[in-house]
């Protein structure tokens, strides 16, 4: 399915839709993280804000639910370079694109990010709007303009849980979590006692 990114300054870019299918309308940011798309996709800071991805290729280790910052994603909208079709690693719940679609999260990749990145650290962030399906850029333009700036805008409360709750460990003890998802405890200490062979220099 087709997808369209535009922005306020009548800039847009057209590519293909890689999560839900609908429109996401916020401020329009860029992210330089390698890897943590799952971190950056919950993190309560990028609420009511279109996240674009820098790194060529997103979801190719997929998604774990172990992995999120907060119970559902908390952006407005996705931009990927290229969306990885594949989850290869052994943690993976699912896929990215899987993820995306069940929390009605809308995506858009296959547009140059490097493009828009140089757009949005020259300009600064803008507000856009992405839209899947036969949409046309020019609407998204105006529809981009028209949403509210997020200058005192209150979104606290709209990432915020609902009443106070208690967080309990997976595991028995301190780093035993770890050590059952990884197989290496963390401070693990040798049976016997070892010794550190010292370096010469020549």
């Amino acid at each position: 399915m087709n997808a369209i990114l535009a922005l306020e300054d009548g800039t847009w870019y057209r590519g293909v839709a890689a999560g839900a299918s609908g429109e996401a309308r916020g401020e329009v940011v860029f992210n330089t993280s390698m890897t943590g798309y799952q971190e950056v996709l919950t993190d309560p800071s990028y609420a009511g804000q279109i996240v674009t991805m820098t790194a060529p290729q997103i979801g190719n280790y997929g998604v774990s639910a172990s992995d999120a910052e907060s119970q559902t994603p908390q952006v407005a909208g996705f931009v990927m370079r290229e969306a990885s079709p594949l989850a290869s690693n052994w943690r993976a719940d699912g896929t990215l694109r899987d993820y995306l679609v069940r929390h009605n999260i809308v995506a858009i990749a296959d547009i140059d990010t490097r493009a828009l990145t140089r757009v949005l650290r020259s300009a600064g962030v803008m507000r856009g709007v992405i839209g899947t399906g036969s949409v046309d850029p020019v609407e998204l333009v105006e529809k981009a303009r028209a949403i509210p700036k997020m200058e005192g805008a209150d979104l606290v409360k709209d990432v915020t849980c609902g009443s106070p709750f208690e967080w309990r460990e997976r595991a028995g003890n301190a780093g035993q979590a770890a050590a059952d998802e990884f197989g290496i405890a963390p401070e693990k200490r040798a049976s016997r006692r070892l010794r550190v062979a010292p370096t010469t220099s020549a």
